[in-house]
């Protein structure tokens, strides 16, 4: 594998991403060329949504190509073309052979969710301290208990102090609510997702992890739950705001996550006709709000 490394002003960057992707690189990344300097500039956007900016003002551009005369073959290329006035040809370079699956798992450690209870990829033995455990691998689908907003969710469902019931997991991704609740004595589970490939990926992990649940599209949700639970984002939230409370049994709770603090009064306006959310927990810039029927 050969490195082509190339300097960009903001404004090429995407259409030098274009053009390496015409000339077959394998990927193509784009990072702060000040980074870890002083003038290293944060790019943040909003949760789902793109960034403010497509690169920085000096981005470095990083594309892969299977051998060396084909990273030189794109770098002539684009060195004759007019948008790439300003950019600068860094390296050339051999990318060093790697355990690239060792590599990758070692970036996937146990997740504490409480003292004894624990997100372990399948590579990983258990904690000691572990008394309830969910076995998770890295996949396609959202949720393998990194993210603030699956950790409170989950830290919601071991701490409930009425029993969970019948529960729905509405936007399922992984599986990760749905199987933490099952370990934590829900009387039944329904879990569901729009995209297929969610519902495939939260059926293996049940299976995975010796719980029983059924997973489908968003139409398998019918009737009253004891406990519904969404980790979606603020805005399908709002929209989802009168189907999910109909869900929710009288006495029932229903939790939601995939909120920033300053979205709160926001979801306590598109629930206020239907519940009164108040925030149970926060993380990093994240709440969990939850709400009693």
């Amino acid at each position: 594998m050969f490195e082509l490394i190339l300097l960009a002003p903001v404004a090429q960057v995407e259409t030098l991403s274009d053009a390496l992707d015409a000339l077959d690189a394998l990927s193509v990344s784009v990072e702060d060329a000040d980074a870890q300097t002083p003038a290293e500039q944060a790019l943040f956007g909003e949760p789902g949504m793109p960034p403010p900016k497509a690169g920085w003002e000096r981005s470095r551009v990083v594309s892969l190509f299977s051998d060396e005369a084909g990273a030189r073959d794109a770098a002539a290329v684009l060195a004759a073309q007019d948008f790439f006035a300003g950019c600068q040809l860094v390296a050339i370079q051999t990318v060093p052979e790697q355990d690239w699956v060792r590599l990758t798992q070692s970036q996937f450690a146990p997740v504490e969710i409480t003292p004894e209870f624990w997100i372990v990829p399948s590579w990983h033995e258990p904690p000691g301290q572990a008394q309830q455990v969910i076995r998770l691998d890295p996949g396609l689908a959202f949720g393998t208990g990194t993210h603030p907003t699956t950790r409170m969710c989950l830290r919601w469902i071991a701490s409930s102090s009425a029993p969970l019931g019948r529960v729905l997991d509405y936007g399922c991704g992984s599986g990760i609510l749905a199987i933490g609740a099952a370990k934590f004595g829900a009387a039944s589970i329904d879990a569901v997702d729009i995209d297929e490939a969610a519902v495939q990926s939260t059926r293996a992990n049940a299976e995975a992890n010796h719980v029983t649940l059924n997973a489908g599209l968003p139409d398998k949700a019918e009737g009253s739950y004891q406990t519904v639970l969404a980790n979606i984002l603020a805005t399908p939230l709002k929209v989802l705001a009168p189907l999910l409370c109909a869900h929710v049994a009288p006495g029932g709770a229903l939790v939601l996550a995939g909120i920033l603090e300053r979205q709160a009064d926001e979801l306590k306006l598109a629930y206020a006709p239907y519940c009164q959310l108040q925030v149970a927990d926060q993380e990093e810039g994240w709440i969990l709000m939850t709400a009693r029927f």
